[in-house]
């Protein structure tokens, strides 16, 4: 039975969960914390490794769920500190559970831990190769992804521009930022700078040197302009927008709520005034999470939990 704990019994949850036993199996039930921060412990313990419940390569889909799920982070992320909430509780619900950490620098460990900090292009092509193993792995037609922040720009770049239409065949989006974020703040900035030829500076400034996706993903870069020319969405693809109107990162909050064909929008807020979550939070959210399997098996949805949630870490 799936269970919530009480911030209290974090760290102490987190680490049962590292005994429960290894990666991938079906019929194991491993503790799901409702938090942000749930995974950190794992990688603290194990650097560079895999939460219990993913990346098992023995893992094989079941008819009920049938696609593999790939989880892609967001920026700073990782394939642990990311997804302490989602690979536990996909697991569980007998879900073949893969996540990568992509983007990351080839320097020692804290680093290597911090990823989506290289082009997106590169972190993109990084995804194509991983999904290319798991469905090698698994025998599967398809993945469906789920991914956060950054992860859904670079999983988007991967099915639009790398091949990967006919590889996705669900994608569940927590806070996408789909239009680029802070746009009527920079494009001026950045319309200006175009008729100077200085784009490549503002770029420089935004990015600070090290997390490049951070320019590219800011205002109507030449980068967003060109994966935006043929339409936001993948016609191939089946999308689900959940995003929070209390996102920081993502403005304005309802460019990760673009619609279009085969797709569905769902901000948490509505039917639920208690949930209080933020760009990081929405990631540890019952709420959002509950959302996710649903659009993941639409044919058997679940109550959808409405309750107190805080900003930062979720639950």
């Amino acid at each position: 039975m799936l269970r919530r704990l009480p911030g209290s019994m974090l760290i102490l949850a987190v680490l049962t969960a590292l005994m429960v036993g290894t990666a991938g199996s079906a019929q194991a039930e491993y503790p799901v914390v409702y938090n942000f921060f749930a995974g950190i412990p794992n990688e603290l313990a194990h650097h560079g490794g895999s939460l219990p419940g993913s990346n098992d390569r023995s893992c094989r889909p079941s008819a009920a769920h049938p696609n593999p799920v790939v989880l892609l982070h967001g920026t700073g992320g990782g394939a642990q500190t990311n997804w302490g909430v989602y690979v536990p509780l996909l697991a569980n619900e007998g879900y073949c559970v893969y996540a990568l950490t992509y983007g990351a620098y080839d320097l020692p460990w804290p680093i290597s831990a911090i990823g989506g900090m290289r082009p997106i292009e590169q972190s993109a092509a990084q995804v194509s190769a991983f999904v290319d193993r798991v469905l090698a792995a698994t025998g599967a037609a398809k993945v469906d992804v789920i991914a956060h922040s950054q992860g859904n720009i670079v999983g988007n770049y991967y099915i639009k521009r790398l091949g990967g239409s006919g590889r996705v065949d669900r994608f569940v989006a927590l806070a996408a930022p789909w239009l680029s974020t802070f746009g009527p703040v920079l494009d001026p900035v950045r319309d200006f700078a175009r008729q100077l030829g200085a784009e490549p500076a503002i770029d420089g400034l935004l990015s600070a040197g090290l997390c490049v996706p951070c320019g590219q993903m800011a205002g109507h870069s030449e980068f967003m302009n060109a994966l935006l020319a043929d339409g936001v969405y993948d016609p191939n693809v089946t999308y689900t927008n959940i995003e929070t109107r209390y996102d920081e990162l993502v403005v304005p909050y309802t460019v990760a709520l673009t619609p279009g064909p085969r797709t569905t929008d769902i901000l948490v807020q509505d039917g639920c005034p208690a949930d209080l979550s933020d760009h990081a939070a929405i990631a540890g959210s019952e709420r959002a999470a509950i959302f996710a399997l649903n659009a993941l098996d639409p044919d058997h949805p679940r109550p959808v939990p409405c309750h107190f949630t805080p900003p930062f870490t979720g639950g």
